[in-house]
């Protein structure tokens, strides 16, 4: 029997059985994020975000009185454990709905899944071109890397009006930097700059002399670089350490402080456009920040952010529901239905901003940022954002 068919009749039973049941207490929402493997520097983040939320939402009440439970399962950094997680979730977990996971290259593989099975996902990260279009029950709270990315070449013209000629490098391997690196091409030409050489590398790549070289023959003014934090750090180091004297814009891929102990020194300076900030000065924000803050020591990075904020909007859309008619008298197929319906209808105010959603899932944000690294020492630094 094919993989396909094993898939659609496991889904099928799970279907069936979850039919026969009424919706639990405490509603379980799941969390399918990478906690190992090289995407694992995003996804720690994003498991942090997720916590927060529980704790914090469930503090000032829950859903309506009742809490509600976060149920996490890793999906590491390759599509088949991302399926297998999503399949966990839906099959075992019975979760109302997903947040996740945590890179572009798996929601093409995972996503599909949970739409079949009529599950709403939120994706907290994936932000490559047609995510949303997945299916109907595909959403995301992640602002789509075609409206963000241009900020950041803008950014670095700013700096340095002089910029004229750019080398631009991505993974390969990964449908988010093959996405972005699009984006930051066609805005590098937009802007009359000159885009000297692309160089491609693997995301399991540690040694860049190849693309470090081209870019010091091709002697360009600003290297774009479109990865994950791992492979990206280490791209930063090596440009640095081999010469190269330029501005460095890094992907979304690298818009974690993870990276700092990864490229240390020579993630000094290196710009990122962002979809959060700390200093949003929405109240929904500066309540976000304060506890973050207080609980963890450090601002809250956008992965966390964002994450909270899809776990928000789940929490928020069951509230919805449940003033209309209590969650545990509904069978749990037709509460993923209603909640997706619910989630599309409704208007969030995040720490993102007050977000919303159009009809295909994909999230409406008004406010990005750009920010710029400023190390301290070898392992630690900040992330300074510019007007």
């Amino acid at each position: 029997m094919k993989r396909s068919s094993i898939v659609s009749t496991v889904l099928a039973l799970a279907l069936a059985q979850a039919g026969a049941q009424k919706v639990e207490t405490p509603v379980t929402i799941g969390i399918g994020v990478s906690q190992t493997s090289n995407t694992a520097l995003l996804g720690q983040e994003e498991v942090i975000g997720a916590r927060f939320a529980e704790k914090f939402l469930n503090a000032r009440g829950g859903i309506n009185g009742t809490p509600f439970k976060l149920v996490f399962q890793d999906t590491a950094g390759d599509e088949n454990t991302a399926i297998n997680a999503f399949q966990n979730l839906i099959s075992k977990e019975h979760v109302v709905g997903i947040v996740g996971p945590t890179i572009s290259q798996q929601a093409f593989a995972a996503d599909p899944i949970a739409d079949r099975a009529k599950v709403p996902v939120l994706g907290p990260s994936t932000t490559a071109k047609g995510i949303p279009q997945i299916g109907e029950y595909i959403g995301r709270v992640s602002a789509p890397v075609a409206v963000v990315a241009p900020y950041a070449v803008r950014a670095a013209m700013k700096l340095d009006p002089k910029i004229k000629k750019v080398a631009v490098l991505y993974a390969q391997n990964d449908a988010f930097s093959v996405s972005e690196t699009g984006t930051f091409q066609q805005t590098a030409k937009d802007q009359g700059l000159n885009v000297a050489t692309v160089q491609k590398f693997q995301t399991t790549d540690t040694d860049f002399t190849t693309q470090v070289t081209a870019v010091l023959n091709g002697n360009v003014d600003l290297v774009i670089i479109s990865g994950l934090a791992a492979d990206g750090g280490n791209l930063v180091k090596q440009l640095r350490q081999l010469g190269y004297k330029g501005l460095i814009i890094g992907g979304n891929g690298l818009n974690t402080s993870n990276i700092f102990p990864v490229c240390q020194k020579q993630c000094d300076g290196v710009i990122i456009a962002q979809a959060y900030s700390p200093a949003q000065p929405s109240p929904a924000n500066q309540v976000f920040v304060k506890e973050y803050t207080a609980q963890y020591h450090k601002s809250p990075p956008q992965f966390a952010a964002q994450t909270y904020a899809a776990v928000q909007v789940f929490v928020e859309a069951l509230r919805a529901i449940d003033h209309k008619k209590k969650l545990n008298t509904w069978d749990l197929p037709a509460l993923r239905t209603e909640l997706n319906r619910q989630i599309l209808a409704g208007k969030y105010k995040t720490p993102l901003g007050e977000i919303s959603f159009d009809k295909e899932g994909e999230v409406i944000q008004k406010e990005f940022y750009v920010a710029q690294i400023k190390m301290k020492d070898a392992k630690s630094g900040s992330f300074f954002y510019l007007k």
